[in-house]
């Protein structure tokens, strides 16, 4: 039978629980799970809907159906497990998540397959905030570091990972099964993960929680989605008013939340989420923390992978492998994270510098090789990079958590996680919607820089002066458009216009068709790439200015997470807790 251990069992000091580095992996095999279903869809969904067909809203909705039900369920989700049991809402939550992406493998239509990745996402919510709960309940303080500690590469490399994996099962059309094998490889990944949970998992449930706060639950999720579903689907419906209306009633529903909240608090009952968690310097800290850090993280991993396909022409697992530097820093970064424990917080501000640094070698490197640039020579700089993130990533849920009650663990794991969901739809809406905003003027601008090359080689080809100015403005004009498109298998009227133009002018002078035809399509490649290559500039350093925001409010966490393992570093008044 699975051995139970309590809360307060690790607290008074009696001998630890002997399965929990097993159980460890398994939580980190549901967040793998987790992590690898949020992006494959990003490298998979051309071909998607090449097969399923849709509109260009069906391939936003593969990865906004599970964002938007993830966010609006993990509080919840966290709550449940204080008060049914984590381990039972842990298996519950892996089962439905195997079953929803069995149904993603099976999907017939598009509209299928968005309402299983919705289904994904609420049984994921369910899941994955029972995992730090678990923890919590099962090691020591002494070993929580290391435990917390192993979340970061795994995260670091799920989200490095699952480009490759994706264009990898993809490409290797494994029975016939295309890209429905990335869901269905979930399969046996949620079989093991639930066999090994029924043995390895503890029971047990948190003593003081006694019902489900529905109206909070209710006022989170309806907070959650007013301002998840309008970041997710703004640009591509142009930002209407009521979105912006949708963000401001979020805020409003935030508000009414916290009021009931502390009301339900005040009158005796069970809260969904404790307010006390937010007198918690080190745990509110944390929030902020994680709801700027990964909104650029998630914001530079869609931007750049976006850039390597679309902007450089490499194909799925070109784009996925052209990453692995990335994820091989992020390995070196948790190794020297756990040796430089003892530095607490300092950790934190090392990586998030280094990680600037290398998002500061990314630009340098685009900047000296232009739109030849090659994997390798992004190398070095990608390395850096995952570098700083292992550094940063590491520590980040241990010296946020350590100062959180016993009690507390359901609520505080919910909320955090969902901070960071909310932060990762944040960053990939806001610096997505910068870089295609930027990515159509600059298109144009690269264009009309090329136009004398262009008209150049028309002459050498007995192209006449007038239709050389049309062809030429022509291509800036559908350049411009086609980058701007909401709809990308849409094709421009302006393009349509210059292929117009283009077929004309082979009339004119057939003997130099093949010329004028590769003369335009060179021109418009070297556009297109130009463009891409200056907007991925101007977003990387956007992204340096969330990493030193990041830096900033870092301030905001305790030097370290437990500084009676450290005294001699907080030698000081107001330095002896770790919510101080």
């Amino acid at each position: 039978m699975t051995e139970t251990l309590a809360p307060q069992q690790r607290a008074g000091g009696e001998a630890a629980y002997r399965w929990r580095w097993a159980a460890l992996f398994v939580i980190l095999a549901a967040e793998v799970m987790d992590m690898l279903d949020a992006l494959i869809t990003t490298i998979a969904a051309p071909t998607i809907r090449a097969e399923l067909g849709g509109s260009a809203s069906t391939i936003q909705w593969l990865a906004a159906g599970y964002t938007l039900a993830m966010a609006v369920g993990l509080i919840t989700g966290g709550r449940l497990g204080d008060l049914f049991g984590r381990k039972r809402m842990f298996l519950i939550g892996a089962a439905g998540f195997t079953l929803a992406s069995l149904l993603c493998g099976v999907a017939v239509s598009p509209g299928m397959l968005i309402g299983s990745r919705i289904l994904q996402g609420l049984f994921g919510a369910l899941m994955l905030p029972q995992g730090i709960g678990l923890i919590k309940q099962m090691f020591s303080p002494k070993e929580m570091g290391a435990a917390f500690g192993a979340f970061g590469p795994v995260m670091g490399l799920s989200s490095v990972g699952g480009p490759v994996l994706a264009g990898w099962l993809i490409g290797a059309d494994f029975f016939g099964t295309g890209w429905r094998m990335i869901f269905l490889i979930n399969l046996p990944l949620g079989a093991a993960a639930i066999l090994a949970g029924l043995k390895f998992l503890p029971s047990g449930r948190s003593e003081r929680a006694s019902r489900l706060d529905l109206v909070g639950a209710l006022l989170a999720s309806l907070g959650a989605g007013l301002l998840v579903y309008p970041l997710v689907q703004g640009r591509e419906l142009g930002w209407p008013v009521w979105t912006f209306l949708m963000m401001g009633a979020s805020v409003a529903v935030w508000a009414v939340f916290a009021w009931y909240e502390s009301r339900k608090q005040r009158s005796g009952g069970d809260p969904l989420i404790v307010p006390s968690l937010f007198r918690k310097r080190g745990f509110t800290g944390g929030l902020v923390v994680g709801l700027v850090f990964f909104s650029g993280m998630a914001g530079l991993a869609l931007v750049l992978a976006l850039f390597f396909q679309l902007g450089l022409g490499y194909s799925p697992l070109k784009a996925g492998l052209a990453e692995i530097p990335w994820s091989a820093g992020i390995v070196i970064g948790f190794g020297l994270a756990q040796a430089l424990r003892r530095f607490g917080r300092k950790v934190i501000h090392g990586g998030t510098l280094t990680m600037a640094a290398g998002v500061a070698g990314v630009f340098a490197t685009l900047q000296a090789a232009g739109i030849d640039v090659t994997p390798w020579q992004l190398v070095p700089a990608l390395v850096v990079t995952g570098l700083g993130m292992g550094l940063l990533m590491a520590p980040f849920f241990d010296t946020v958590l350590a100062g959180v009650e016993p009690e507390e663990t359901g609520s505080a794991g919910g909320t955090l996680t969902a901070v960071q969901q909310l932060g990762s739809a944040l960053g990939a809406a806001v610096l997505g919607t910068v870089f295609f905003g930027l990515l159509g003027g600059h298109v144009a601008a690269a264009a009309d820089d090329g136009a004398a090359a262009l008209r150049t080689r028309l002459t050498a080809a007995s192209v006449p002066a007038a239709q050389q100015d049309r062809i030429a403005d022509g291509l800036r004009d559908c350049g411009h458009d086609r980058a701007a498109a909401k709809d990308s298998a849409a094709v421009p009227a302006s393009c349509a216009r210059l292929d117009g133009e283009v077929k004309t002018a082979v009339a004119a002078t057939p003997q130099s068709a093949a010329a004028i035809r590769q003369a335009v399509g060179e021109a418009g490649e070297h556009s297109a790439k130009a463009g891409f290559s200056h907007s991925m500039k101007i977003t990387l350093w956007i992204e340096v200015g969330l990493l030193g925001l990041t830096f900033l409010v870092t301030f905001l966490l305790p030097k370290h997470a437990r500084p009676e393992e450290f005294p001699q570093d907080d030698a000081g008044p107001g330095t002896a807790h770790a919510t101080a």
